[in-house]
């Protein structure tokens, strides 16, 4: 028994391909949105590469970039083979390929439902990817004379602007590292001499953070040095005062930017990929039931559509068998060979 079977005159067959023609076209366009993404997204990792530890986070932006060329394709071709169905002699050349076409459609949904699973699992390496990375950065940030470093500072006083944000964690982050350079430090300062020699690592620590953690809408001038000084202040307590700079850490806020971005992408190739499936089961139904017309010869005969000849069972058990025959096969054919050598 067919699974979902449908009869079909050739008014029905007509409608039928028209409406799947245009949804392939729909489909297209589809296709142009997933490429798009993906572009848009390379393009945004792009802006603070320098702040990832690692290249692998734009595996998944060039997956998405991949599966938009080929959904362009693989709908452009059936948009097609649709138009041609409704001439039985253009449709004729389309039928040797039609099977192993839909088997790729099969395989490419299942991919595109596999990327949009990977575009929700993406903020837990990204999560490691940014700690690194804003870790490093931060390290470099006083290195403005080094090459390949010397645009550190500059990409991260415009991270913090941006997203409102101030070290990895918190503010507190560059107090644990030297963020000025030691061109900009007065070495025969006994405060700079006793602040080098007051850790281990020899260096300039403080309790201060960029200007770019200044909060702008803080009605008290930036206090971004002795922050932990109330002496140096006036009327001010760093335990119960209201901080002027940003409180939020950098590695929170860009994993909500670029998570908050991959569900939306996610949720997006869902959707694709269900006009996908849509797509697919409406040209299994335009092969089938133009397969089996009751008189080839009359294109106005009846004739019948279904998504799977048989039940899903059936259907199942038959492709094991194939799998299972062709396991046999290549095992005899690997012992006749096997034979064939001990002879000779």
């Amino acid at each position: 028994m067919a699974l979902m079977l449908v009869k079909f005159d050739l008014k029905k067959r007509v409608k039928l391909a028209q409406t799947v023609w245009f949804m392939y076209w729909f489909a297209v366009m589809a296709g142009v949105l997933v490429l798009s993404m993906g572009l848009f997204f390379k393009i945004e990792l792009r802006k603070r590469s320098e702040l990832m530890d690692n290249k692998e986070s734009h595996f998944l932006p060039n997956l998405l970039i991949f599966m938009g060329l080929i959904a362009c394709c693989i709908n452009a071709f059936g948009g097609k083979v649709c138009y041609d169905s409704l001439d039985p002699t253009k449709f004729a050349k389309w039928k040797p390929v039609l099977k192993n076409f839909l088997v790729f459609c099969v395989v490419f949904n299942a991919l595109l439902l596999l990327t949009a699973l990977l575009c929700f699992l993406m903020r837990i390496p990204l999560q490691f990817t940014l700690a690194e990375g804003l870790r490093n950065g931060m390290r470099y940030y006083k290195d403005t004379d080094t090459p390949g470093h010397c645009y550190m500072k500059r990409t991260l006083d415009l991270m913090q602007m941006e997203f409102r944000c101030c070290g990895n964690d918190n503010y507190r982050d560059w107090f644990e590292i030297q963020w000025v350079s030691n061109r900009y430090l007065d070495f025969s300062s006994k405060e700079v001499k006793d602040r080098i020699g007051s850790n281990v690592d020899g260096q300039y620590l403080m309790d201060g953070v960029p200007f770019s953690c200044c909060n702008p809408s803080s009605p008290r001038p930036c206090i971004q040095h002795q922050m932990t000084n109330n002496s140096a202040h006036y009327s001010y307590d760093h335990y119960t005062e209201e901080l002027n700079i940003w409180k939020r850490g950098c590695r929170d806020a860009l994993l909500s930017y670029y998570g908050g971005m991959m569900n939306t992408i996610g949720a997006l190739v869902v959707l694709i990929t269900m006009l996908e499936v849509a797509v697919t089961i409406g040209m299994q139904y335009v092969n089938s039931s133009l397969s089996t017309l009751a008189n080839p010869e009359d294109p106005e005969s009846e004739s019948e559509g279904w998504i799977l000849e048989k039940t899903v069972k059936e259907t199942f058990t038959d492709i094991m068998a194939k799998m299972k025959a062709m396991g046999k096969s290549s095992k005899v054919e690997e012992g006749g060979e096997a034979a064939v050598a001990t002879v000779s």
